[in-house]
């Protein structure tokens, strides 16, 4: 970003202009919150003027203090050249209406599940006060299993991950939500950990890009932990576990919810046996599916 480009913007709509501009000829990849260089240059231009995200209209035309000026145009740097995804740089992401922190020790939340939470995963939980015991495994940030303290207010939710570098993010979540007598991280491979404990709900996105995507990932991705997105050569691997050891830790009316990405084919063909239900999302039915207990191999 050039010293001219420091004097010659002056308004709000003058950096958004750059930004998309440059952002286009970067040729960045959007995946990670927004899908195009106008919505993640309008994102970032309010996030740092500390704007309202839903209200950039009033502001177009306001004129930038040169300090305002030299914060967005760094922001517009950083993005272009490290190619960080836009979560990083402002260290939150959205799920809905509801904000979380994140960093590079975590990938950045995107799950369809989030917003079938939001729905309180009607009509499959008849009864959302119902739920007592629940398990959100991979839970990286924290998201998911803080959505479901918050649309099951009775539920005492684990949040299971490997990695201590993201249970130690998913605290940090938990603390800002006031959820630590509900919401418990818990450090497990899996449900190695669990031992004994039943749930009446479990929810997971694992990690399921296959290997041939993993090598094609843009750059953005390959900033975020290489754990939490592949799974083997089909991207199947965890899914797998899953599948075998969920059985012993849901109650008999127990139901597990598992997003796979781009895989129902693949998942399908490997499990002709198991009746999966795909849940309807706003990208279509493709991406989750539910088991009930009864279904799931012993």
């Amino acid at each position: 970003m050039t010293a001219h480009a420091q004097h010659e913007l002056i308004t709000v709509r003058d950096f958004i202009r750059y930004a998309v501009s440059r952002f286009n000829a970067a040729h960045l990849f959007f995946g990670h919150g927004s899908d195009n260089a106008w919505d993640e240059a309008v994102y970032l231009t309010l996030h740092a003027l500390h704007l309202p995200l839903d209200r950039l209209e009033p502001f177009l035309d306001a004129r930038l203090l040169p300090d305002e000026r030299v914060r967005l145009l760094d922001l517009y740097s950083r993005r272009c050249q490290d190619r960080l995804p836009a979560a990083y740089l402002t260290h939150e992401a959205w799920l809905g209406e509801d904000r979380f922190y994140v960093d590079e020790r975590v990938i950045v939340p995107r799950s369809f599940i989030a917003e079938l939470l939001d729905e309180q995963l009607t009509p499959w939980v008849a009864d959302p006060w119902a739920v007592e015991n629940a398990l959100d495994l991979c839970t990286g940030s924290g998201c998911l299993a803080i959505k479901l303290a918050l649309n099951f207010p009775n539920a005492r939710v684990d949040a299971v991950d490997l990695s201590k570098d993201a249970l130690a993010v998913a605290e940090r979540n938990i603390a800002d939500y006031h959820l630590g007598e509900r919401v418990h991280p818990v450090h497990s491979d899996a449900f190695a950990a669990l031992a004994g404990r039943r749930y009446d709900l479990i929810i997971s996105n694992p990690p399921y890009v296959d290997a041939e995507s993993v090598d094609a990932l843009p750059p953005e991705y390959l900033h975020e932990p290489e754990m939490a997105l592949g799974s083997g050569d089909d991207g199947l691997d965890f899914t797998r576990i899953i599948l075998a050891e969920a059985k012993k830790h849901l109650s008999e009316d127990g139901i597990l919810v598992v997003e796979i990405g781009h895989n129902r084919d693949a998942l399908e063909a490997a499990y002709p046996e198991l009746p999966f239900t795909w849940l309807d999302t706003a990208a279509g039915d493709e991406y989750v599916f539910m088991l009930n207990a009864a279904d799931l191999p012993d």
